[in-house]
């Protein structure tokens, strides 16, 4: 199951093709997003107001009635209904509608991964005492509730200030762990009327997030070790609003309107758009619910997508959502191939072969053993149907990965024709340990498979056999960023800096869904309550978890402390002190990781943070070119006799960079022109660390001229708030593109680093 999510992926881009849910009436469910709700409104009312509001359009109340499939009321206000092309556009120009657009299907995008985040750190654990009272809320495929981690074992009880429910279906019981449960109408619900999980991705998701402890965990014997969440103290909210299908965005609004009324700290989104369907902020369900989360200070996590390595593939870019990127960690697979003349290569896969050194077998190039319909080509790729029976049968056939056909489908094609092996040659992907169950099956280098080609030239009779995976330990250097990954710049605005930040993303050993079915299965296995899987799905939750292990040691920060404190503290540096790269081994920048990967022991004393409040994000849609009454909406401003106006000189997608936010973008610098941009940092150390006085660093390429004013910040008990200012020249030596650099204050015990990427046009 190493890569299904990515798979599922592909699912859903092919889904995308046709991306809204049409009827045979060409009537489809729209989103009518009317900004933010007023809290002293009941939801009855509200609901009544839509209903009028959709009558007014489709004629009578009844009709309204039965088109309607959500009303949302809690953190914003709007609702879907089923509607004609021709009545949204009429409803579009309402009053008080900020926006009306079809009904999106979006995508689904450990034992040792928090032990390496721990040692990477580079310090010991300080003492704290966390709080049991910590609400992670999951919006993902549902949850299997009986896996052991999600035992309740030992902690106290539900939360008095939690305002959920259990609806979870029949079967399906809430314990202190899992507090809350709901399931979603749309097809992103897919199977049954439950809260359960029957993919296994949120499972997965939700016990790397805030999973209990659970001693002697491994797959099948590979990665040995103890199993847990990022805040294993913290209790789990569940709102099931996807499926095998994708997740529907009415569904994806209606539980997130849900999670911040009930309570939750922050949310995990392990899902989004596919990079080549990006929609406007006002139009984007995570967008939208993520604001509105924001504004009750509730923390929305986004995983930053799977469309890696291509430039401008980041997805869930808003600055409020906090957007992971994905990297490995220092554990391998190894599978060994040994040919025929001794020599051996460490291969990448999860395999349970049953196979010995001495069992050698005949070796064959696919391209070699076309069947007679097909092409070399398409048989060099192991396209299922492409190779000739007999020439497979018995042998260990070599496959190329110039196609789009998956490890599992090469590996099906080789299987059927009794095929007694496969070596998968896959310079990027084989980073992912793909699972081929008990077929032995290995993935290497296009430098290892020229070697193994070359050796079978030389022979008249070459050989080869593949042995059971191993579980290799500290493997280095690590980490480097998945191939995978969705890269920055963003493609909405290239003056925030996305993703913001990364985090263990390949080959994550956590809680799943035990599946008889499962073609995984060693000979003999039985169903296993954990598995391996690979994408930033994955790296989401490790940063949701971290989120609440910051809440419970420090209640009273904010989302922006926290989220500041995570990416001024995170590290640039791989385990053997050189710079994180990417899948070619070459340095990985910003748009690659974002500050760095995380570090949740260092984040807990950031020493000085950026808070980013509300008003920077007003100020961002002023910059970006919303209207002030679009503004006025969805914020809520004119409620209670609230007043807010953006600047008289506000349009200009350059002054994003002004937002205070923990790292600096200028999508563009004319060459020997100058930018400035304004940060203001605020000491959170306390005690006595007060009155402290932090120095200043400046790391930056050539031709880049930065100049940092004051280039010291005395902060004190009475001045806990420094504004400084920085000046970005693109001198005459300067290279056209991105070029990337550091500005970091230090006052002898705490470290403040802030990224930053220049584009010099």
């Amino acid at each position: 199951m190493a890569t299904s999510c990515i798979k599922f992926l592909l699912l859903g881009a092919l889904l995308l093709v046709s991306l809204w849910i049409v009827n045979a009436q060409d009537e489809q469910v729209y989103i009518v997003y009317m900004g933010s709700s007023q809290n002293d409104r009941e939801r009855d009312s509200v609901l009544s107001n839509h209903v009028e509001l959709l009558a007014s359009i489709l004629g009578s109340e009844e009709d309204a009635q039965s088109s309607l499939v959500y009303s949302y009321s809690h953190a914003f206000t709007g609702f879907s209904a089923v509607m004609s092309k021709a009545a949204a556009a009429a409803l579009s120009e309402k009053p008080g509608i900020v926006s009306v657009f079809p009904d999106p299907l979006l995508e689904l995008h450990t034992t040792h991964s928090w032990d390496f985040l721990d040692t990477q750190s580079g310090i010991s654990a300080p003492a704290y005492s966390p709080s049991g009272d910590t609400i992670i809320g999951m919006l993902d495929t549902g949850i299997w509730p009986e896996s052991p981690s999600f035992s309740d074992g030992g902690i106290g009880p539900v939360p008095s200030r939690w305002k959920g429910v259990c609806m979870g279906g029949q079967g399906f019981t809430c314990n202190r762990k899992i507090i809350g449960a709901r399931y979603y109408k749309g097809v992103g619900s897919g199977s049954g009327s439950s809260a359960r999980d029957s993919h296994g991705h949120g499972t997965h998701t939700a016990s790397t997030a805030g999973g209990s402890l659970v001693n002697d965990v491994n797959y099948y014997g590979l990665a040995k070790g103890n199993a847990r969440g990022g805040s294993t103290t913290s209790r789990i909210a569940v709102y099931r609003v996807c499926s095998e299908q994708g997740c529907l965005g009415s569904d994806i609004l209606a539980g997130l309107d849900d999670a911040i009324h009930d309570g939750v700290d922050v949310i995990s989104v392990s899902l989004g758009a596919a990079s080549v369907f990006q929609f406007d902020f006002a139009s984007d369900p995570i967008a939208i619910g993520a604001f509105h989360a924001a504004q009750r200070g509730v923390l929305v996590v986004c995983s930053a997508g799977n469309d890696g390595p291509d430039a401008y593939s980041v997805v869930n870019s808003a600055p409020w959502i906090f957007t992971v990127a994905a990297t490995t960690m220092d554990r391998d697979f190894q599978s060994d191939i040994i040919l025929g003349n001794g020599k051996i290569y460490k291969g990448e896969a999860i395999n349970f072969s049953n196979l010995s050194r001495s069992d050698m077998y005949p070796l064959v190039f696919a391209g070699d053993i076309a069947a007679n319909t097909s092409s070399s080509e398409d048989a060099s790729n192991c396209y299922p149907g492409s190779l000739d029976p007999q020439k497979v049968k018995g042998k260990i056939v070599i496959c190329s990965n110039g196609d789009s056909i998956s490890k599992r489908m090469k590996k099906a094609a080789v299987q059927s024709s009794e095929g007694k092996g496969m070596i998968v040659v896959d310079e990027v992907g084989r980073s992912v340990a793909s699972n081929f169950g008990s077929f032995p099956s290995s993935a290497v280098s296009d430098q290892v498979g020229a070697e193994i080609l070359s050796y079978m030239k030389s022979t008249s009779n070459p050989l080869a056999t593949i042995l059971r995976t191993v579980t290799i330990t500290n493997y280095k250097p690590a980490p480097s960023v998945a191939f995978f990954s969705s890269r920055g710049p963003g493609s909405l605005t290239e003056n925030i800096l996305k993703p913001d930040i990364s985090a263990p993303g390949v080959n994550i050993l956590a809680a799943w869904i035990p599946n008889n079915q499962s073609t995984d299965i060693p000979a003999g296995g039985k169903p296993s309550y954990y598995s391996f899987e690979s994408g930033t799905s994955m790296a989401c939750p490790h940063v949701s978890g971290t989120v609440a292990f910051l809440k419970s040691a420090n209640p009273s920060w904010s989302i922006s402390t926290i989220k500041s404190a995570l990416m001024t503290t995170a590290t640039a540096v791989n385990n053997v002190g050189g710079p994180i790269t990417n899948d070619s081994n070459m340095n990985a920048s910003f748009f690659d990781f974002g500050a760095g990967e995380i570090s949740p022991l260092r984040a807990l004393t950031p020493g000085l943070v950026y808070e980013t409040t509300g008003e920077d994000y007003l100020l961002f849609l002023c910059y970006l070119g919303y209207k002030q009454s679009q503004i006025d909406t969805i914020a809520g401003v004119g409620t209670n006799g609230s007043s807010w106006s953006c600047p008289s000189d506000a349009v200009g997608s350059e002054k994003v960079s002004n937002v205070n936010y923990p790292s600096i973008a200028i999508g563009s610098l004319e060459a020997k022109a100058s930018a400035s941009v304004t940060r203001t940092l605020t000491n959170v150390a306390g005690g006595a660390h007060a009155d402290s006085v932090y120095q200043l660093s400046v790391q930056s390429p050539p031709g880049l001229d930065v100049k940092v004013s004051p280039n010291k910040l005395v902060f004190s008990q009475t001045s806990p708030t420094i504004t400084f200012h920085v000046v970005f020249t693109a001198t005459e030596a300067a290279n056209k593109g991105y070029s990337y650099g550091t500005i970091t204050w230090e006052d002898g015990t705490h470290t403040v680093r802030t990224p930053f990427a220049v584009n010099v046009s």
